[in-house]
């Protein structure tokens, strides 16, 4: 295998000069550097990679921290991620937050020890933001995925108030007004976002929000389930279910067989979160759908802008969700598709 030293023997020049044409950091006259490149293609010569990135103070890689195996959602957004990267010759480092501040927090770290040149995160609940507060500190190139926790930084996500008013909405045009509420896991911005979602929803349709109706946070569906059936074992318990992300919609879903009730005769329900098996639910799920790939996409995009301009006007973006009408809300129709 071809070194430096054979290449700067080669081409008649030092191994300074080569490693100036490679790494672009002192202009060489043309005639030397063309020399250089030839001696380069002639004998298939490997630039190291590594030994580049600790001159440059880069590696041409980008860290992703996010909760990548407990939710289905954020493995589909990866994928998206890194095609986009790959497309400009980006590596992606991916470590698994497990949703926990405390790991989060070393994960960050560990992604700036390896020297990556910037990170998407999607940030788990941490009051005091000691994940952020590194990145700011050490100056770390970052964009917020899903969860758009502070506007200091770039985002990309969802407009998840208007999703869940859409559900709302559509459960009122079929004629119910008690519809309850099975919430996500507490502290994540979307959880938050989508709760208020609901309530304005109802607010502006001119209804008082009912506490009682909605759920305790619920952090995955065996505890999705055990709230639902509480609201359904009351005497007056509501016509129609949202459940607030997809662990809680499978939860509720459970939670109304269980209690020995047909949806959508007894109780309609519709959930926020498409995944692949909605449709071959019996009833199939009424839900919002969130455009995983793009909101994916988007964010890699941003992450490579923002490396290259540090000091740009911070941007977030939200996408709308869309509206899939399925049976499990009482619809006649089937597969309608409306942006929210």
């Amino acid at each position: 295998m071809a070194t430096i030293v054979d290449i700067a023997k080669r081409a008649g020049v030092s191994t300074s000069t080569v490693s100036h044409v490679l790494n672009k950091t002192r202009r060489v006259l043309p005639d030397t550097a063309a020399a250089v490149l030839s001696a380069i293609e002639e004998m298939g010569y490997e630039p190291n990679s590594l030994a580049r990135s600790l001159v440059r103070a880069t590696s041409n890689a980008v860290g992703v921290a996010i909760s990548a195996i407990s939710n289905p959602y954020f493995s589909d957004l990866i994928h998206s991620v890194q095609r986009e990267c790959s497309r400009v010759g980006l590596m992606v480092f991916l470590l698994d937050t497990e949703d926990d501040p405390e790991r989060e927090l070393a994960v960050v770290k560990a992604l700036h020890r390896h020297r990556v040149d910037g990170v998407l995160l999607a940030p788990s609940p941490d009051p005091a933001g000691r994940s952020l507060a590194y990145l700011t500190g050490n100056k770390v190139p970052c964009v917020l995925v899903d969860r758009l926790v502070s506007p200091r930084f770039d985002g990309v996500g969802l407009e998840n108030r208007a999703g869940v008013a859409m559900l709302v909405a559509h459960m009122l045009g079929h004629g119910h007004r008690r519809i309850g509420y099975v919430a996500g896991h507490a502290g994540y911005q979307t959880t938050i976002e989508r709760l208020d979602g609901y309530r304005e929803a109802l607010h502006d349709a001119g209804m008082s929000v009912d506490e009682d109706l909605i759920s305790p946070p619920t952090a995955n569906s065996d505890q999705a389930t055990a709230t639902a059936l509480d609201l359904l074992s009351r005497p007056d318990r509501p016509s129609a279910l949202i459940a607030g992300n997809n662990h809680a919609t499978i939860g509720t879903v459970r939670a109304i067989r269980r209690a020995g009730l047909r949806i959508p005769a007894d109780v309609a329900i519709a959930g926020f979160d498409d995944f692949d098996w909605a449709d071959d639910f019996e009833p199939s799920l009424t839900v919002i759908a969130q455009p995983t790939s793009e909101i994916g996409r988007l964010a890699a995009a941003r992450l490579v802008q923002r490396m290259h301009e540090p000091d740009g006007a911070v941007l977030q973006t939200r996408l709308p969700g869309t509206l899939v009408i399925r049976s499990s809300c009482g619809c006649p129709r089937h597969g309608e598709r409306i942006l929210a």
